[in-house]
């Protein structure tokens, strides 16, 4: 086994409110700097510009999970994590589908724009990505699960887009394979004021918006390989524990 660094959730310049600072050269390089061995695109509701930065972790030896941070019909923030194209592109289809045609105020909200490798725009996405989808939940799990991803409700410690504000509770039937907290506070915090919590698996990501905050949080995992599938029985096997 060897220890790896993580920091699942970080935002690309597509992400409205993410710096356009935050290209995928740039992503890379601060991961790097930082010793964080894998990283998870996590944009708003779109994986568009995960595959090029998954291609420039290759060359870098970083390993990059590819997907999105979804926002559900109940407005609760998920992130979804896939291990290969054929998924993501699938995923990206369901997405497609259900978020609705609210057009993004650049003024307002923020570019949402994908760049090549030369840093020049290649597509710029005119839906705002922040808008909650037309599907709940369960059946964004249900889904991601479906293309053998990973389901992680993203940082629930948070107010308005964490499942604890949103809903009051997770329900007992959602079937998550981690519950992510942020950097803000921290895995006894949560016990203390949610202990029927306590004995989940949790993971720390930086939700980073901006390159000095790549890695304020991460996790480490003990693994065989530095790969989709091991982190995969990674929290498979850690959740099967803590029941």
């Amino acid at each position: 086994m060897k220890s790896y660094r993580a920091d699942l959730h970080i935002h690309s310049l597509l992400s409205p409110c993410g710096s356009l600072d935050m290209s995928p050269a740039r992503i890379i390089h601060e991961a790097k700097e930082r010793k964080i061995d894998i990283i998870a695109v996590a944009d708003h509701n779109s994986t568009r510009q995960a595959g090029l930065i998954k291609k420039l972790g290759q060359e870098a030896g970083i390993t990059v999970l590819t997907g999105a941070e979804v926002n559900t019909r109940e407005e609760v923030h998920c992130l979804c994590l896939f291990g290969n194209d054929e998924a993501t592109n699938a995923f990206q289809k369901f997405l497609d589908d259900r978020l609705p045609d609210e057009e993004n105020d650049v003024v307002i909200f923020g570019d949402q724009v994908v760049v090549d490798e030369k840093e020049q725009i290649v597509y710029t996405e005119d839906r705002l990505l922040i808008s909650a989808l037309r599907s709940g939940i369960s059946e964004i799990e249900e889904v991601v699960h479906k293309l053998n991803g990973l389901f992680i409700p993203a940082h629930i410690d948070r107010p308005y887009s964490g499942i604890l504000d949103r809903l009051g509770f997770i329900p007992e039937n959602l079937n998550y394979d981690a519950l992510e907290i942020s950097y803000r506070t921290s895995e006894s915090e949560i016990c203390r004021n949610h202990p029927e919590l306590c004995g989940t698996y949790f993971l720390r990501s930086s939700d980073a918006h901006y390159p000095k905050d790549i890695g304020r949080a991460t996790t480490t995992f003990e693994l065989e390989e530095n790969s989709f599938e091991a982190i995969q029985s990674y929290l498979k096997s850690n959740q099967n524990q803590q029941k």
